[in-house]
């Protein structure tokens, strides 16, 4: 994978992740749902999280 694609990938894990973290601050129907969306929310930051930790290692590996 390119420097150039493993850049432009990761620039659009990070626009997802903001408009999903401007998602999560907009008002609600219910309790519930802020609950479930919290939840998601979450799960959905670690798996970025993840998957930017991933990428991480294939660019050290490209630098070698």
């Amino acid at each position: 994978m390119s420097e150039t694609r493993i850049h432009g990938a990761l620039e659009r894990i990070e626009k997802a992740l903001s408009r999903i973290e401007t998602q999560a601050t907009l008002p609600r129907a219910g309790a519930s749902a802020d609950i479930e969306l919290a939840a998601r929310h979450e799960a959905l930051k670690s798996r970025v999280a993840a998957n930017l930790g991933e990428l991480d290692k294939l660019i050290g590996r490209l630098e070698q």
